[in-house]
């Protein structure tokens, strides 16, 4: 048995569960929005089609339905609009997670908890603040759907399969995020390498300059044009959000580029970002800290900066959540 339930049943919490289902990596599924009936609706479209899957009980309910959950997914929040950064959204999607945090520890005090919402870096920060959780349990989504983007991008210009691309994108999940190009490998050979050696190959013919600057800007944008486009992000994250729940239920050591609280490493304290994170059953085991450059270190503290910064400025006491309630 595998017990998830989804805080938030808008277009991303509603596509985790739709995935889940068709995946067969949930038994159960408990679906909680604010909005009782949208919460309602999405879980009976979702299970009209179970009959086509593997068997599993979806339902909508409240928080107290979250007894027995192995993982929590946190999606609840207001949605980024068309032009508006991550950050932007900060204090009032900081208020929501105040309000429902004592809630759902109360009744799922075991459980993974797996931040989706935006800003996640700083979500995963207040959560894990005011939780009273060990760490190990909370996990922000971070930089792992970034890391998609760019390992499909690099993969596009080599004309290589995704699966033998091996780079990951550190720090925010946003405008300050960065990928450490020393660290990146196509099928095990250093990146430069694997370039040099394929310069002059005839039998991989022409490829296009590799372009390491387009394919930052691509990974960092992509957020924000599918949004113009579409009004919204869901199926990508949705899917990463899933690859880190199915992580986790396989219970192997799996390295995963995700967001937590930062004690140390590469000389940063009391932040959440990205790093190479060992996910298991128990959630987190370790952050790996692989050797950076010197230019690749002062990319991570700045993005760390960017955060603090954030943090900074946010009202962490109850007040502005009870506010919210007023609305």
């Amino acid at each position: 048995m595998s017990k998830i339930t989804i805080v938030g049943a808008g277009s991303v919490g509603a596509t985790i569960a739709y995935t889940l289902v068709v995946t067969g990596i949930a038994s159960e599924i408990a679906l909680i929005d604010l909005k009782e009936d949208k919460a309602l609706g999405e879980a009976m479209d979702i299970r009209q089609g179970t009959p086509f899957c593997a068997p599993v009980s979806i339902y909508a309910g409240n928080y107290s339905d979250a007894v027995g959950s192995d993982v929590v997914v946190i999606a609840c929040g207001v949605a980024r609009k068309p032009g508006q950064s991550r950050l932007d959204l900060a204090q009032t999607n900081v208020d929501i997670i105040k309000l429902i945090t004592p809630e759902l520890v109360h009744y799922a005090p075991n459980a993974i908890y797996l931040i989706i919402a935006n800003p996640v870096d700083i979500l995963t920060y207040v959560f894990t603040k005011i939780s009273g959780l060990p760490e190990r349990q909370i996990i922000g989504s971070g930089t792992i759907l970034d890391t998609a983007r760019l390992r499909s991008r690099i993969a596009e210009y080599l004309d290589i399969s995704q699966k033998n691309v091996y780079a990951s994108v550190f720090g925010e999940h946003g405008d300050t995020s960065f990928v450490p190009w020393s660290l990146a490998t196509i099928g095990g050979i250093g990146l430069d390498d694997y370039l040099a050696t394929i310069d002059h190959n005839e039998d991989i013919g022409a490829l296009p300059e590799f372009n390491r600057e387009e394919i930052e800007q691509y990974t960092r944008t992509s957020g924000g044009k599918v949004i113009s486009r579409k009004g919204a992000t869901f199926y990508a994250v949705s899917i990463g959000a899933c690859h880190i729940i199915k992580t986790i239920f396989d219970g192997r050591n799996s390295l995963l580029s995700v967001s937590s609280m930062l004690h140390g490493e590469y000389g940063i304290h009391d932040v959440c970002l990205s790093l190479p994170c060992i996910v298991t059953s128990r959630g987190i085991k370790t952050k790996l800290t692989p050797t950076l450059l010197e230019s690749e270190q002062a990319l991570l503290e700045r993005s760390a900066e960017s955060l603090r910064e954030v943090i900074s400025g946010l009202d962490l006491s109850m007040d502005s959540a009870k506010k919210l309630l007023s609305v």
